[in-house]
């Protein structure tokens, strides 16, 4: 789980310190962080961070719930770092959906103990994937899922009901999926184990489409099916 590139929104620049230096120490890569909504929420956008701790109370006009607000919205999972809030901020974050909180002041072991435990129920809620498409909300059950397919920066989610074009890349997808049942099997696609029909020496068959297997990912492809 130590893959996990994490954004840090905190106002208090020792308490941002101590989380970095820490998570960077159990092995988690930082790809930012700010003290402020403004800040924050341009460098989200562009670094694309798999989670992002969110600090409530923050430097400027705009918080974290703000910012988290502004997330949901984007897919992008948050785990909240809280004290002692105002009623009115907490009826505020109750209409948020953060994975969990952290509660300051934490330890080190808390605070990486805390994000794993929101992390792994966040990916075991995964027998479903979320996505926006034509201003609507569509959740589907993965094993409905035939395969993903790459379309420069947006993603066709196939199933075998219909397609659907969502504006997100495959790897933003593809992190959602169960990896034990998904793999990778060319740049622009991610197939579902279970829906593979026939394995050929380049492609594979799923519902009657061929889909290409790159060289690098045959033998690795083999194993998961346990064919010779």
């Amino acid at each position: 789980m130590n893959h996990l590139k994490i954004y840090i929104v905190e106002d208090d620049p020792l308490i941002s310190f101590t989380i970095e230096t820490a998570l960077k120490k159990h092995g988690y890569g930082i790809c930012g962080s700010a003290d402020n909504f403004q800040e924050a929420f341009s460098e989200i956008q562009q670094q694309n961070p798999d989670l992002v701790l969110v600090d409530i109370q923050l430097d400027g006009e705009k918080d974290g719930v703000d910012l988290a607000e502004k997330l949901d919205r984007l897919e992008i999972p948050y785990i909240y770092l809280t004290s002692q809030t105002d009623p009115h901020t907490i009826k505020r974050v109750k209409e948020t959906r953060p994975l969990g909180y952290i509660v300051k002041p934490f330890t080190e072991n808390g605070l990486r103990s805390s994000i794993e435990i929101a992390w792994n129920n966040y990916k075991n809620d995964e027998e479903y994937i979320s996505f926006s498409t034509n201003n609507e909300l569509y959740k589907i059950k993965q094993s409905q899922i035939l395969y993903l397919k790459a379309f420069d920066n947006y993603c066709y989610v196939i199933t075998a009901e219909r397609e659907y074009l969502v504006p997100k890349t495959l790897k933003f997808l593809a992190s959602q999926l169960n990896s034990e049942k998904f793999t990778k099997t060319h740049r622009s696609y991610f197939v579902n184990l279970l829906k593979i029909e026939s394995l050929k020496t380049d492609s594979l068959l799923i519902n009657n489409v061929e889909i290409p297997v790159s060289n690098s990912k045959k033998n690795q492809l083999r194993q998961l099916l346990h064919r010779p």
